[in-house]
């Protein structure tokens, strides 16, 4: 292919003449007038509707473009703000927190005093009732044992003296003094 370009150019060298030949590189004068008429209509219709309908395009673009600019950074602003306010929130938050767990150990303390204070009173309570309980216990047993080591005595006595006791103001003396003897014997043994 380059041979032809060569042969062509060779060709048109020997029959270009400074005026008017026909050359392969020079178009003849008619062909330019009517390839300009062409490109100038071409050009005038670009020129009156293709540019202005591109310009517009590109300054709605550009418009959108600066207005989701601004509409991004008006939501960063709105985010940051949100972000601020959640994060004074958060630390209001766990202020509150740890006021509250303060709050409850107090609490927990005031009630463990309380629970203390409540079962000593109890605990005192329940001691004082069984010595209530175990001094009636006692004053009882007693009462039964005198009466029994009296009628056991009284019965001893019959038979180590022989004869029946049958005054009761000598069995209630005998009885006293018995059981006053008893007590002066364990007195005397503690």
């Amino acid at each position: 292919m380059n041979n032809v370009f060569y042969y062509l150019a060779a060709e048109g060298a020997e029959t270009l003449p400074l005026e008017g030949g026909n050359s392969i590189l020079l178009p003849k004068s008619y062909d330019i007038v009517w390839s300009l008429i062409p490109f100038i209509i071409i050009f005038l219709v670009f020129w009156k509707l293709v540019l202005p309908k591109y310009q517009e395009m590109l300054q709605e673009r550009e418009d959108r473009i600066e207005g989701g600019i601004k509409r991004a950074e008006a939501q960063q602003a709105e985010a940051k703000a949100a972000l601020e306010k959640y994060n004074s929130q958060l630390a209001e938050a766990r202020q509150e927190a740890a006021e509250i767990r303060e709050q409850a150990r107090e609490r927990g303390k005031q009630i463990e005093a309380e629970a203390k204070a409540n079962a000593e009173e109890e605990s005192k309570r329940i001691v004082a009732a069984g010595n209530q309980q175990l001094e009636a216990s006692r004053t009882k047993v007693i009462s039964e044992l005198r009466s029994d080591i009296g009628q056991n005595s009284i019965n001893l006595a019959e038979k180590l003296l022989g004869g029946e006791l049958s005054d009761s103001t000598k069995r209630s003396g005998t009885i006293d003094q018995f059981l006053s003897e008893l007590d002066h014997v364990a007195v005397a043994g503690k």
